[in-house]
């Protein structure tokens, strides 16, 4: 067997590939860059504007002007005091200064991600919250001292929220509400692969209440997060077999589910039970991918793109169509405004290196020579094809000798590798049966992305040992890994950095005889360099599709979707 496309050996990370890199560097005029000391720079993100699901700002959305809460103050009347979002609220006060304007406030948060942005790399930092107040409502109270005000509970974070009522800036009464948790799951029943949609609301905007694990049939499955979504988590997975009752469970976790909650200071987010009837086995399904949503990144600073080498007198610029892809695929560069002549010289930009035990230089930019076009009335147009290497994001450079005429940034998608047989015709995609024996004799002759010698098929014995195979990995902490499950159970992580993204994850099949779903979801990493604060790592990220903080800065690290059969 054979894969579909052809794919040239790439040496591994050594000394002979940072020598190499660092003179290639010198030969095209761009400084190599390591991870040896880095200045970490904090950056709290801001959420792309068309995230989908996102609900607005509670009641008139306007921050309310700041005020003062006095040492005693009257108490309003909440009913309920306890609610879940849609249900309707009165809040009302008495014994307050007849006939005067009240301005009623709403406390809420802002829950954002953070991250550090290199440019050999991109670092998850942790979360970040900051609490507010908006306007609920004006009132006005009457001849008694008294007024009453009818809404309804907003869809907001979990928790308590406190009511004041403001008069000439001073916090005149309070009272509080708390919103309650809830969940849903569509459907209920279904064969196995059948998607599930869970969403769970009321999530927090603190560090305890902020995250949910889902479980299926207690075993752990990924966390749930609503930090960009006010609180509110949807997300999909597919349903597992055998054929019966599977228990679907989420609850209050910082990664993993926190067991007696109950006995915490946050009782109310003890969670929720389902249970989905997977009803029959109508045989594996084809493997596929899913995509978070398209939203405009909110980060305009990308990593192998930077000033270094540019021309100081430049002001060509380069577009690229399409600017993202997978590995292989074609792209287009047109450039303008260039005031040089000739041929100039093109150059993708890349990362080579490892995060595992690694000591002084760990990773450096590595540019690789994509050709040459002809520049025509300061314009040059140019067909390029995507080198197979590391996903995310790349700099493609318009090069005059030394200096950097233009340049734009291409993103990598991540892909299943297809296999062919010898007349072309497909075999099959992402799974085979591997040959370790030939496997590592190719590694050791061509390198990581050397040519994987196995049989692709789907089809396997309790005990075999398969392989899944995927393209186009990255190498930063948002998407250099793929948290694995199996029937629903988080069972490790695979890397791509090593390997130049082409990331080959051993596994054993398992379980009863019939289908068996495999799934790779994004997932923050938290290991070397690891820094404090830097909650839910190194789990599946189920909620990747609105709530990742790597959509802040341009990355679609999707989730795949793979299936075995075990036969007797």
């Amino acid at each position: 067997m054979t894969k579909l496309r052809s794919r040239k050996g790439l040496a591994s990370f050594s000394t002979s590939v940072i020598a190499a890199s660092v003179m290639l560097s010198i030969a095209v005029g761009i400084p190599s860059s390591s991870a040896d000391t880095p200045t970490i720079t904090p950056l709290v993100l801001v959420a792309p504007s068309d995230l989908p699901g996102v609900p607005p700002m509670p009641f008139t959305g306007t921050t309310a002007p700041a005020f003062i809460v006095p040492s005693s103050y009257a108490n309003l009347t909440v009913t309920p005091n306890g609610a879940v979002p849609g249900t309707p609220l009165t809040i009302a006060g008495t014994g307050l200064t007849p006939t005067t304007t009240l301005t009623l406030t709403w406390s809420t948060s802002r829950a954002t991600w953070v991250a550090d942005i290199q440019p050999t790399t991109a670092n998850y930092m942790g979360d970040s919250y900051a609490k507010l107040n908006v306007v609920l409502a004006t009132v006005t109270t009457d001849a008694a001292g008294s007024f009453s005000y009818a809404t309804t509970v907003p869809t907001d974070f979990g928790g308590t929220h406190d009511i004041y009522a403001i008069a000439n800036g001073v916090a005149v009464a309070h009272a509080g509400l708390t919103i309650l948790r809830t969940m849903t799951v569509t459907p209920l029943r279904g064969p196995i692969g059948t998607p599930v949609t869970i969403t769970y609301t009321g999530l927090g905007a603190s560090l305890y209440p902020g995250g949910a694990a889902l479980l299926w049939d207690n075993h752990n499955t990924g966390e749930m997060m609503g930090h960009w979504t006010r609180g509110t988590s949807s997300v999909v997975i597919r349903a597992a077999g055998p054929v019966g009752n599977h228990v679907i469970t989420v609850a209050d976790a910082i990664g993993v589910q926190y067991l007696n909650i109950m006995q915490s200071p946050l009782p109310f987010a003890d969670g929720f039970t389902a249970v989905f009837h997977t009803t029959k086995d109508n045989g594996r399904p084809a493997p596929s991918m899913t995509w978070p949503a398209t939203v405009t990144p909110t980060v305009t600073q990308v990593t192998t793109l930077g000033s270094v080498g540019l021309d100081p007198a430049s002001t060509a610029v380069a577009t690229l169509s399409p600017s993202r892809g997978p590995v292989m695929s074609k792209t287009t560069i047109s450039v303008s405004g260039l005031t040089m002549t000739g041929t100039a010289s093109l150059v993708w930009s890349t990362v080579v290196g490892s995060r595992v035990n690694c000591s002084g230089t760990c990773w450096l930019t590595q540019p690789l020579s994509l050709g040459t076009a002809t520049v025509t009335n300061g314009t040059l147009s140019a067909p390029l094809t995507i080198p197979d290497g590391l996903g995310g994001w790349h700099a493609i450079k318009v090069m005059n000798g030394t200096l950097v005429e233009a340049q734009a940034a291409f993103y990598v998608k991540e892909s299943i590798i297809s296999f062919a047989h010898k007349d072309g015709s497909v075999a099959g995609a992402g799974i085979e049966r591997p040959d370790n024996v030939a496997s590592a004799t190719a590694i050791a002759t061509s390198g990581y992305h050397a040519q994987q010698v196995g049989t692709p098929t789907y089809r396997f014995k309790v005990g075999q040992e398969f392989t899944i195979n995927v393209d186009g990995v990255g190498w930063t902490q948002f998407d250099n890994t793929l948290a694995v499950t199996y029937d629903n159970s988080f069972v490790g992580y695979g890397c791509g950095f090593n390997s130049s993204g082409y990331t080959v994850i051993h596994m054993h099949a398992s379980g009863t005889p019939g289908t068996h779903i495999i799934d790779l979801y994004p997932m923050l990493y938290t290991n070397q360099p690891s820094f404090a604060n830097t909650p839910y790592g190194m789990l599946p990220l189920l909620s990747y599709a609105n709530d990742n903080p790597a959509l802040a800065l341009g990355y679609q690290v999707p989730s795949f979707h793979f299936a075995i059969t075990i036969v007797k």
